[in-house]
């Protein structure tokens, strides 16, 4: 898992070790190197950050960072990106991420609309948690699974590769924590009333953490305990984790 903060996951990760693989969490910002040898991984999960995908063309961690995820996705491994992640996934496939035309964040639940494409993929879901300004372009071959009313692009699939740009491993402690320490919050435009936040975490957080860890499942597929180490790697960014 490639982190981009010392915030700890603690959804996908205790599922991912109840299937029997084993997380191997690394921090580019912080000097941990990425992986060399692919193989020796199920897949990659790159999670989000304060850090824009754009920061590759001038900070040497995102540069190398999204050089690895290129030669990743172009051996077809699986690999999960959300938020900052997604966002590095389309920029490895050749996609733009750019702000909102208007500056608008996108902060709080908001519902995703499933395309055709996705089948039943998003089944039982309706509003997914967010926490970005930056959005990406579909990239040339994906298939668009997802969408959204103020970033058009929520999801999409190329080969075994997933970007999202909501947060599904996000949960209701890790929301109203974020929230908590965000003193500018009222000042980001298009960010959720923060009542209305609160408000959402109890009302969608359990569903999507149901999703959330079906989906896992279906991607990742299922795994019996004692088949041997098998391990996940999971890159993140510092501190608070938002994309």
């Amino acid at each position: 898992m490639v982190v981009h903060s010392e915030w700890r996951e603690k959804r996908i990760s205790p599922h991912l070790t109840a299937r029997g693989y084993q997380v191997e969490c690394r921090c580019p910002a912080q000097g941990d190197r990425l992986p060399e040898n692919v193989e020796d991984y199920a897949a990659a999960i790159v999670l989000g950050g304060v850090q824009s995908a754009n920061d590759a063309d001038n900070v040497d961690y995102m540069r190398h960072e999204l050089d690895w995820i290129r030669r990743w996705v172009e051996q077809d491994r699986r690999y999960l990106g959300i938020c900052l992640g997604g966002q590095l996934l389309a920029r490895a496939l050749g996609a733009r991420v750019d702000v909102h035309p208007q500056g608008l964040h996108e902060i709080g639940y908001w519902p995703i609309e499933p395309t055709k494409e996705s089948g039943d993929l998003f089944a039982g879901l309706g509003h997914v948690y967010h926490w970005h300004k930056e959005g990406f372009e579909l990239p040339q071959g994906a298939e668009l699974l997802a969408r959204g009313a103020r970033f058009p692009h929520q999801a999409f699939r190329r080969g075994r590769a997933y970007g999202l740009q909501f947060h599904p491993e996000v949960t209701g402690e890790d929301a109203r924590g974020w929230l908590g320490e965000t003193s500018d919050y009222e000042a980001r435009p298009g960010a959720q009333p923060r009542d209305l936040h609160l408000a959402s975490i109890e009302k969608h957080d359990a569903a999507l953490g149901r999703w959330t860890l079906r989906f896992i499942d279906r991607w990742i597929g299922e795994r019996v305990a004692d088949s041997g180490p098998s391990p996940v790697s999971i890159v993140a960014t510092p501190r608070v984790a938002h994309g």
